[in-house]
């Protein structure tokens, strides 16, 4: 019933027509993040949503994936040609895909019914757009099949990163339960805002409290620029972190019980481009002995912030530059479950290496994601921003008792052309990563400090702080603005930017 409800109703309203079946350039923003010409035809990509059956932990479990004719997952395309992609449902299931850090035509985004129809069994749709700048991003069900790992890489590489003398790693986070989403949602709404393990692995719930909805207005996050760069100040009493206790955390479809192994050389450069696609999971990426660089989020260049932890929340992506030790050697890249034990990962190994086995849990729990490393970063390159037209604030509140989310505050209006500011005020017990379609969005504040931050799609707002973004209103539409936690999404917290042409 909740994935009728949530694929059908969710977006009731909207008006329904088809994706138009032919290569378009509408669509196109005047944003940096974006395509600056149309770039030329090209042969379509073949897309299929199938259905599939991996092993975790020892158990069969059937799931979806979005693959190419090889049977290779998700798609890597060049930085300024066309997104010409024939998706094909080969699934029982009506489905639709969302390109997520692309910025498409409003009718090509993929959220069924604003305004596309969902996608039969055995039916076929053509997207045609220009792909835009380079960057690491994705592609999801835009329902609660995403919990079911509807979801892929989508990989835009430019000129330069061809050229470079370094091998690409890609690593697609997720949470893994062996029940369905239905059957958790249910939980969440009938439990008091938690949702337990299917296999009763012993999971913790990683110090999860009902407040019952209650907020504490004025108590916010510490200035990013003294607070550690990871938990913290956000560590608070009565703050909400995993509401689902997952029976496994995968990294590329495989927990740390058997982890994928990627072999790298002696001495090499690697880039990491890696992927949270989990519903409602944040994670803190560990290095291990090797330090990396932050080159890039949400796919967009950043200046270089070093490190060996960096954190991401539901829907980001991270791209980290590494240079190996010279010399044979296995380097685990994990990623820790927020406030938990539970972590996940892969491991780069040189030939020779001896690999050593390595638990599904720590012995510590991981720390809390939070604002620190947001408030460090900058663009790359200066973002040339027009004056601000217009200034919203959305309030982001929810009742853990009933299992009931939302954005308070009128709907950001806009007029095509126009620079908007929203500041997102959360006076929930959980953090949000709030996720803008069909637009990319500079951070410009946090806590009522201002800055020229780094250049996002998704950006985390934790409990009881307060973030400020800025856009253009370059690419007309109805688009979704949302938290990126799958199911706080599906219960209220998803409202619209809409403007025409």
């Amino acid at each position: 019933m909740y994935r009728r409800q949530f694929m059908t109703g969710l977006l009731a309203g909207a008006a329904a027509c088809a994706v138009k079946p032919a290569p378009s350039t509408a669509g196109q923003t005047s944003n940096p993040a974006a395509g600056s010409s149309t770039p030329p035809a090209s042969a379509a990509h073949r897309l299929a949503v199938t259905s599939r059956t991996i092993e975790v932990r020892g158990k069969a479990a059937k799931v979806f994936g979005l693959t190419r004719p090889d049977g290779r997952p998700g798609l890597t395309l060049d930085a300024g040609a066309l997104f010409d992609v024939e998706l094909a449902n080969q699934t029982g299931e009506a489905t639709l895909i969302h390109w997520h850090g692309l910025t498409p035509p409003w009718e090509q985004d993929g959220v069924p019914d604003n305004p596309a129809a969902l996608l039969g069994p055995g039916q076929t749709r053509r997207y045609g757009f220009p792909v835009g700048a380079g960057g690491t991003h994705w592609m999801h069900a835009h329902t609660l099949q995403e919990q079911a790992l509807l979801a892929a890489p989508l990989i835009v590489r430019t000129a330069d990163d061809r050229q470079r003398d370094e091998q690409e790693v890609i690593m697609l986070l997720h949470d893994f339960s062996f029940r369905s989403a239905e059957e958790l949602l249910a939980d969440l709404q009938g439990g008091g805002g938690h949702a337990g393990m299917g296999m009763n692995m012993g999971g913790m719930s990683g110090m999860t409290h009902d407040m019952g909805g209650m907020t504490m207005p004025g108590m916010m996050m510490g200035d990013p620029r003294t607070a550690p760069m990871m938990g913290g100040a956000m560590g608070m009493m009565g703050m909400d972190l995993n509401d689902i206790d997952y029976d496994a955390y995968l990294a590329n479809d495989r927990s740390l019980d058997d982890p994928e192994i990627h072999r790298v050389e002696k001495g090499g450069a690697v880039r990491l481009r890696i992927i949270n696609g989990a519903t409602a999971t944040a994670f803190t990426i560990h290095t291990g002995s090797v330090s990396a660089e932050l080159i890039a989020v949400d796919g967009q260049p950043v200046a270089p912030v070093p490190g060996h932890r960096f954190p991401m929340s539901m829907g980001q992506r991270i791209d980290l530059r590494m240079t190996l030790p010279q010399g044979d050697g296995a380097y685990p890249i994990l990623a820790l479950r927020e406030g938990a034990v539970e972590r996940t990962g892969m491991i780069l190994a040189t030939a020779g290496a001896t690999i050593s086995k390595i638990a599904p849990s720590g012995e510590a729990a991981a720390p809390l994601v939070d604002l620190g490393i947001e408030g460090v970063l900058r663009p790359l390159a200066p973002i040339s921003r027009g004056t601000v037209a217009r200034r919203h604030q959305l309030m982001l509140t929810g009742n853990m008792r009933g299992y009931t989310w939302s954005i308070q505050g009128a709907a950001p209006w806009v007029r095509k052309g126009e620079w908007v500011e929203v500041s997102f005020m959360n006076h929930s017990m959980m953090s949000h990563p709030m996720h803008l379609h069909g637009h990319h969005f500079q951070v410009v504040g946090i806590n009522g400090r201002r800055f020229e931050g780094a250049w996002r799609d998704t950006v985390l707002v934790p409990s009881m702080s307060s973030v400020e973004i800025a856009f253009e209103a370059g690419n007309a539409g109805r688009w979704p603005l949302h938290c990126h936690h799958l199911y706080h999404m599906a219960t209220g917290m998803m409202t619209f930017v809409d403007y025409g042409a």
